[in-house]
């Protein structure tokens, strides 16, 4: 399970690890840090294989959260039809959803809204602009 989240996931712990700690220069330390904290509720590392990750950065740059968040949302329709929009973040405001998840990592080095997502059946998860906008989506099997 662990070489799974080596595998998919090095992008994405390490840009959450700079978002987090500015001063971010050890990938290997923080990398530590992520996967330490994004332990699972029964205390295993989450497998983040099945989580697929898309990278869009618009020209020119989007003016606010909802459009990115129709940016998101067309991407996510086109991926995996109907969808679930689980977590989300938006940098500009510092604001996430669900609201207030993050307060229970405070000493983690990853943000309640990515836990979230990746521990309530995230798929895909689309950073727009690097970061600025985060969403973390579930595929509605109906």
């Amino acid at each position: 399970m662990l070489n799974a989240l080596q595998n998919h996931s090095d992008e994405i712990h390490a840009a959450i690890a700079r978002d987090l700690n500015p001063d971010f220069d050890n990938p290997r330390t923080d990398r530590a840090r992520i996967e330490g904290a994004i332990t699972g509720f029964d205390g295993e590392t989450p497998d983040l294989s099945g989580l697929t990750e898309v990278r869009l950065s618009p020209e020119p740059p989007l003016a606010d959260y909802q459009e990115a968040m129709a940016l998101a949302n067309s991407e996510a329709t086109a991926r995996l039809g109907e969808h679930m929009l689980l977590s989300w973040y938006d940098r500009d405001r510092d604001f996430e959803s669900p609201q207030h998840v993050s307060e229970c990592h405070q000493d983690g080095a990853v943000p309640g809204y990515v836990e979230y997502g990746v521990h309530h059946g995230a798929r895909l998860t689309i950073d727009v602009e690097g970061g600025r906008f985060v969403f973390f989506y579930m595929p509605l099997d109906l």
